[in-house]
């Protein structure tokens, strides 16, 4: 939907051609007072102009701080200013805490409504249902009288096939009014809600405008739909969404304040804080938060920045914790206390995890992009509600038998980090007791593995292929879908199965000189649900390619501090895995199916080609159209924007010399004429537009001229034609342009934009240089 709402408004996607905004220096027209309001709003589907607004920013500064010495008021109005980012940062951590934890309270009641209901409070999710009752024993303490599965309700049979099938049946009809409710609402009010939103954030943060995607209705509906979409049990998570979550609470205070809302630079400073609140409150940790932001989300992170993200996760992990929406006083679902130390020797399964971490990655990101461009070129996208439910029907139906499968994949991940300890009554801990052991309880021995361990293990391989396939499926369909937690629900599995494993080769073989060194007989030595968390933390950094942050996410997620070398490990050998059969993680490769025009400051230009090579008019081109600066009459501007979808246009001395002046924006020139018409007397088609200094005398005679060099930028960026392109691209990330002017000895040749050097890195590396839709 993204892409045919863009296509079917041919006129702002045709606008992208040749030139680009340029936006003007200083303030705008001589004959106004106020500068017109629509002035240096950007179109839709456009990119900012990064100096500009950045030069904008420091106008408004220096006038707000002269302007406080002139009186007390204006001196607190200064200080409100200053303080206004400090405020919204307070509000967007309120807000995303508040929402993060209503959604978690929401999706663990509708879970379990799947299966059952309580009946002393209908809103009690089975656990807060069981925590209540009086009559629960330690042993069954997933058994409560005011619970009641739907068969059991309904028909006074709790076991038994009918009581299954019944089960079964409601199970499933639950998942698909879910689903079908959640494609609905996005489809029919809120198309921007699907998704992760992840990757049209990072475009939003390069600079590209797509309106609406951060909008109230947008955050509405995502936050609706998110919960649905999660409870109907699809292979999907919600991390991912509350990032989007959260840029929209941002982009909602950004609207009370006019620093923010008339500024799009600083407003993408605030966005960038609201991505790190997003994650705070996705995995409860603030540090993995603001780390996200600065490696993989943003695209012009300041120290300011830095602190402000700080200070947003901060306000909204205490949000979140005052929610305490998983009632074990912590932020986390997944906290983990180990008791035993890891060895050297078991570094090598690790890196074998992140080998296998990196495999996968590559394997989902080729076989979901093969999948969502089949989605967009075929009749499978035009039914995306159908998409929807065959898909839940199918996952519904594969996930029940198995109980691995048929829980959520939060709780799935939960139990397989946790280590077995005396209290436990998963059948993944059923091992074979030693009767005369005397030890403590927190120093458990390996043991062998009793036969609920080798029942767990078949039903948790069915439970990683089911993962592995219906996950290629489910991201990317048109409701809200994260990727975090089913990538390191697959990691998991992998690594639980793999620790398992270890554990019974280590007990049963400890003379083998691998296991001598570090692995007494009686002793506790190998930790299974250590090595699920370095296969989730493989599994993710293989599809996200995340680095730093993935590890901080992961220590702040579960508590292990002391194991930051395994996830180390497995981090990066899952990236240089996955790097070796492409560069792009899974959020870079959407953006460039989507052809949404990112400059990834990760890509590295290393080809030997000059600005002339890539500049506008090519050799068989008609020429630049472009503005003399005292020669050019009202009408003909009017003809040339009439006649052209260039955004901008360069001014030049004359058509003979051909010296650049500066560069006028197309959006500037229109309002600066049209307001000119209307407020000043004697301007007419024949009048002569100047952008130089001082109009010459004109003889009384003559029509009234039109003085428009206030809205002409006098320092537009140039390159000359002999630059390397690997120079150009680098001024391209690093200044966020939108075009920049080639000139030799001060004579215009043409112009390089944005989409241009995107086109021509697309054609170096033998892509369709056409994909790149957006201007």
């Amino acid at each position: 939907w993204i892409i045919s709402g863009v296509k079917s408004d041919k006129h702002s996607v045709s606008a992208a051609t040749p030139t680009e905004e340029m936006n003007g220096a200083g303030n705008l027209m001589d004959f106004l007072d106020e500068p017109f309001p629509d002035v240096s709003t950007y179109e839709d589907f456009h990119t900012i102009d990064w100096l500009r607004e950045k030069s904008r920013d420091t106008d408004r500064h220096r006038k707000i701080t002269s302007k406080s010495k002139e009186s007390l008021w204006e001196l607190i109005k200064s200080l409100l200013d200053a303080w206004s980012g400090w405020v919204v940062m307070l509000l967007i951590g309120l807000l995303s805490g508040t929402l993060a934890g209503v959604i978690d309270l929401a999706v663990d009641w509708m879970t379990d409504l799947k299966e059952g209901v309580c009946l002393s409070a209908f809103w009690y999710s089975h656990e807060q249902c069981c925590w209540t009752s009086n009559e629960t024993t330690f042993d069954d303490r997933d058994k409560c009288p005011q619970w009641q599965k739907w068969a059991e309700l309904m028909t006074g049979h709790a076991e038994g096939a009918g009581a299954y099938v019944l089960n079964y049946f409601l199970y499933i009809l639950w998942a698909l009014l879910f689903s079908f409710l959640a494609v609905s609402l996005v489809r029919v009010f809120a198309p921007y809600a699907c998704g992760s939103g992840i990757p049209e954030i990072k475009t939003i943060l390069s600079g590209f405008i797509i309106r609406g995607y951060l909008g109230k209705w947008t955050l509405l509906i995502k936050t609706v739909t998110l919960v649905l979409a999660v409870s109907s049990g699809l292979s999907l998570g919600k991390e991912g969404p509350l990032v989007h979550v959260a840029c929209c609470c941002g982009n909602l205070f950004c609207s009370l304040f006019s620093k923010y809302s008339k500024n799009e630079g600083k407003r993408r400073e605030v966005l960038s804080a609201a991505a790190a609140a997003g994650v705070s409150v996705a995995f409860g940790a603030p540090i993995g938060g603001v780390l996200f932001s600065l490696e993989e989300v943003s695209y012009y992170f300041p120290l300011k920045t830095l602190w402000r993200s700080f200070f947003a996760a901060l306000v909204a992990a205490f949000t979140l914790r005052s929610i305490n929406p998983f009632g074990n006083s912590r932020l986390v679902l997944f906290y983990v206390e180990y008791h035993t130390p890891w060895y050297m020797a078991e570094l090598v399964p690790f890196i074998l995890l992140g080998v296998f971490g990196g495999l996968w990655g590559t394997l989902f990101i080729r076989a979901n992009i093969a999948w969502c461009r089949r989605r967009k070129t075929t009749q499978l996208g035009k039914y995306p509600v159908l998409e929807v439910i065959a898909v839940t029907g199918i996952t519904a139906l594969l996930a029940y038998p198995n109980p691995y499968t048929r829980r959520s994949t939060s709780e799935l991940i939960s139990e397989l980090f946790n280590d077995c300890g005396a209290l436990e009554s998963s059948q993944l801990c059923d091992y074979v007791n030693n009767p005369n052991m005397s030890r403590p309880v927190d120093d458990i021995p390996d043991r062998p593995a009793g036969p609920g361990v080798y029942n767990a293990l078949w039903q948790l391989t069915l439970a990683l292929i089911f993962k592995i396939v219906i996950t290629i499926f489910t991201f990317g369909m048109k409701i809200p879908s994260g990727l975090f937690i089913p990538s390191m629900a697959v990691g998991a599995i992998a690594g639980r199965i793999v620790g398992i494993a270890v554990e019974q080769m280590a007990y049963h073989h400890h003379d083998w000189i691998i296991f001598k060194n570090w692995c007494r007989p009686g002793a506790d030595c190998v930790t299974p649900g250590l090595y699920a968390m370095v296969g989730a933390a493989a599994c993710l950094g293989g599809v996200t390619r995340m680095t730093v942050s993935l590890v901080v996410i992961m220590f702040e997620l579960t508590g292990g501090l002391e194991y930051i070398v395994p996830l180390m490990a497995a981090a990066v050998t899952s990236k240089w895995v996955a790097d070796a059969f492409g560069k792009e993680g899974i959020y870079e490769s959407h953006i460039l199916l989507n052809g949404y025009p990112y400059l990834d400051v990760r890509d590295e230009f290393t080809h030997r080609t000059l600005a002339t090579d890539v500049m506008r008019p090519r050799r068989n081109d008609p020429p630049l159209a472009v503005l003399t600066q005292d020669s050019t009459t009202v009408e003909d501007v009017e003809t040339l924007i009439k006649d052209t979808d260039y955004n901008g246009f360069p001014v030049v001395v004359s058509r003979e010399s051909e010296r650049l002046i500066g560069f006028v924006q197309r959006r500037d020139l229109t309002l600066a004429i049209k307001n000119a018409r209307q407020k000043q007397d004697g301007v007419v088609s024949s009048s002569v537009v100047y952008f130089t200094e001082d109009a010459p005398q004109l003889p009384a005679s003559n029509p009234q001229p039109l003085k428009l060099r206030r809205i002409l930028n006098l320092s537009p960026f140039t390159v000359t034609d002999h630059t390397p392109m690997e120079t150009v691209v680098d001024i391209f990330r690093k200044l966020g342009l939108r075009q920049c002017l080639v000139t030799r000895s001060g004579r215009l040749l043409g112009i390089i934009t944005k989409k241009d050097v995107l086109r021509h890195m697309a054609q170096m590396m033998n892509q369709d240089p056409e994909s790149i839709m957006f201007n």
